[in-house]
């Protein structure tokens, strides 16, 4: 009944945190922003768990200690819905983890994703947690100082992600991705079949969005002058329809299916043009030569 309860708390926890995340989503650059705040956080609270220093004990936020009294009172009852009162109010008493994704439920900017955020993760972590109790009841304490480091690298890895993903809708060099496809630039990207490909006007520079990501995902156009860039869809439904390009302030929901034409303006001999979708998952460039 208690996780029963606290599963449903944080689901419905999650979808709250993901709607106001939508309202708190005013443009692409603001998203990338908060995104980046997010991974901070995320970043601090893993760096608190692995004692690095004393000064990341401010990423965790304390609940009143009003609330944690009431809930230890409120444990020692033996009334059947105990547990399920108990199971909700641990909604109010969240640990570093449990912050960090929270921060990421926010940031999806999604009723739904933050709902089925917080879902997995509670339905994840409750029999782990409760295992990982008990062993260390059962076993001491160096179980659970190995499980929290465990715990504090995957949420440091989370961190990263986001934090890599605020960057590329920034559409920043900095970013992981556009860092490596500087450096490692691909030789040939496949381009795949699409029924649309008949829409696109000869002469445009084209680009695939497939629920996958874009391809190519490098096009290469002749600097110094004005370009058609076609974005053509074929039953996508994924955020990649969400098409971004940080560089020029221009976003555009795009159809499930259907060609879009995008008026790139001249650009100067080695610029790279980054376009991503709204959460900065799939990515791309435009290298001008």
């Amino acid at each position: 009944l208690f996780l029963l309860a606290k599963l449903a708390a944080y689901t419905l926890l999650g979808a709250l945190l993901g709607l106001l995340g939508s309202y708190l989503t005013l443009s692409p650059m603001t998203r990338a922003i908060l995104m980046i705040l997010i991974g901070v956080f995320m970043l601090g609270n893993a760096l608190r768990m692995f004692n690095v220093h004393p000064i990341f004990r401010y990423f965790s936020i304390e609940p009143p200690k009003f609330i944690t009294r009431y809930i230890r009172r409120t444990a020692k009852g033996t009334d059947t819905f105990t547990p399920l009162f108990l199971g909700a109010l641990t909604v109010f008493i969240p640990c570093g983890v449990t912050q960090a994704m929270m921060a990421a439920a926010l940031g999806t900017g999604s009723l739904a994703m933050g709902a089925a955020l917080m879902f997995a993760f509670t339905l994840g972590t409750g029999p782990v947690f409760f295992v990982v109790a008990y062993l260390t009841t059962e076993l001491g304490s160096r179980l659970e100082k190995f499980f929290m480091r465990f715990v504090a690298a995957v949420v440091l890895v989370l961190g990263l992600m986001t934090v890599n993903s605020g960057l590329n809708l920034m559409g920043s060099p900095l970013a992981f991705s556009n860092l490596t496809r500087g450096l490692f630039p691909s030789v040939s990207d496949s381009t795949p079949e699409s029924s649309s490909r008949a829409n696109v006007p000869a002469g445009d520079l084209v680009l695939y969005v497939e629920n996958g990501g874009y391809f190519p995902r490098t096009l290469k156009a002749v600097a110094n002058k004005a370009l058609t860039l076609s974005l053509v869809t074929d039953q996508t439904y994924s955020c990649a329809r969400d098409f971004v390009i940080p560089a020029l302030d221009y976003y555009e929901l795009l159809p499930d299916t259907g060609t879009v034409q995008v008026s790139i303006p001249a650009q100067p001999k080695g610029t790279r043009l980054f376009f991503t979708c709204s959460m900065g998952m799939y990515t791309g460039q435009i290298t001008f030569e």
